[in-house]
């Protein structure tokens, strides 16, 4: 492999929801500062706050003071480096992969299946969770299942299948998801960071009710008038009770990062 410097560095990371933005921002803050993410038109974010997928909604995201902007043609990522930002294009076939030709590529879409990522497509590619296997689908994978192996790198093999469970938060694990219940746009008046309790209406789809099953903070909701499906992740409560986790990124997403990190690290500074 050709020895780059560091900061030189071209990375494209597939996907710009909460545990992409955690890989983004932590190689960010590690001095990489060419890193463009490619996302769909309409992307899917329960936890807004800290998901620079919002910059395509918003034109720009900033996160734990890392800024994130929207951008279009070639020359529009270029200005985005130049000006210490992460860019965020709409790319849902990842045609900017050939573009720029990235030292890096991530996929971070966490699929739970590979939707096209070749091993060829960079001299280092890293996968996240389960659906990719090292050596042929991508160089390394990335461990994403909470527990003891969290954020280790796998280079041979796949990682642990999805359990389907959410991560345990303050003793509690499915009772802290909010799920459609129907088909439809999603309709609430509420906003991250509230407090909500037990039994209280969050919101609605196609008329049925969505209610808390615990007390907590709303840490995460997708925006209002979503078009949904039923049983589709839509919030998440956080019983823990404390509105600044609403805005800094998860231990999970901080791990995934540090991972995607020492993978590179092993990988160029040797």
């Amino acid at each position: 492999m050709k020895k780059k410097a560091l900061n030189d560095l071209v990375i494209v990371i597939k996907g710009a929801g909460e545990m992409a933005t955690g890989v983004a921002s932590r190689l960010f803050r590690a001095n990489f500062k060419q890193i463009l993410m490619l996302e769909t038109a309409a992307p899917l974010a329960i936890r807004r706050r800290v998901s620079f997928c919002e910059a395509i909604h918003e034109q720009t995201k900033a996160v734990e003071g890392i800024e994130a902007v929207k951008v279009a043609e070639d020359h529009e990522v270029l200005e985005a480096w130049r000006a210490g930002k992460i860019a965020v294009r709409v790319d849902p076939r990842w045609a900017s992969v050939s573009e720029f030709k990235p030292e890096v590529l991530v996929d971070a879409t966490l699929a739970k299946r590979n939707l096209g990522t070749s091993i060829a497509e960079a001299s280092l590619v890293i996968a996240l969770g389960p659906g990719f296997v090292a050596g042929k689908d991508c160089h390394v994978v990335v461990e994403t299942n909470r527990g003891h192996n969290l954020g280790r790198l796998i280079a041979a093999g796949m990682a642990e299948p999805d359990t389907g469970i959410p991560g345990n938060i303050g003793g509690f694990t499915k009772e802290r998801v909010l799920r459609s219940p129907g088909d439809g746009p999603f309709i609430t008046g509420r906003q991250i960071g509230e407090v909500v309790r037990a039994g209280e209406v969050i919101g609605r789809v196609a008329n049925a009710e969505i209610t808390a099953r615990i007390d907590g903070i709303l840490r995460g909701l997708i925006r209002p008038n979503f078009p949904v499906t039923v049983g589709l992740k839509i919030g998440d409560i956080d019983p823990r009770g404390d509105r600044g986790y609403c805005d800094t990124i998860s231990d999970k997403a901080t791990a995934l990062g540090g991972a995607v990190l020492e993978a590179i690290l092993a990988t160029y500074n040797r």
